[in-house]
């Protein structure tokens, strides 16, 4: 058993960061913030706070009904696409913005797009093919 792991992400408005690309607005100006998560490899998705996503500045998309890990079933909302970071990799998903969340939790997808997966011994997140950033054409 590996025990909790927790590990920095930058999240960033992915409209935002389109903007600054399409020169509509200037890049300090993406709404962006840096936290320390947990690495829920049993979650399915990103899961961030009402408080992250007000910050983000995202908007609302739909809601989804979701079982949580005790079997209470929720109404979450799904939020608009954020950027995720971790060190040099990157993937853009839209959030579950789960009710009462304390913490931000990065969960499979983004796990698996990132190719990354727990090491039981550091108790830290690495590549599964190693420390190269994937999937980018230089």
């Amino acid at each position: 058993m590996v025990g909790t792991v927790y590990e920095e992400i930058t999240l960033k408005n992915l409209g935002d960061v389109i903007n600054v690309g399409r020169g509509l607005i200037e890049e300090p100006e993406v709404r962006e913030m840096t936290v320390q998560c947990v690495v829920d490899t049993g979650a399915e998705t990103l899961v961030i706070s009402e408080a992250v996503q007000k910050e983000l500045g995202l908007r609302t998309e739909h809601l989804h009904e979701s079982t949580l890990a005790n079997g209470e079933t929720v109404v979450c909302k799904i939020a608009e696409t954020v950027r995720v970071y971790w060190k040099d990799r990157f993937m853009a998903c839209d959030p579950w913005v789960l009710p009462g969340a304390k913490d931000v939790l990065l969960g499979s997808i983004p796990l698996e797009n990132m190719d990354l997966m727990v090491d039981s011994k550091s108790r830290k997140l690495v590549g599964v093919h190693g420390d190269q950033p994937l999937g980018r054409i230089w």
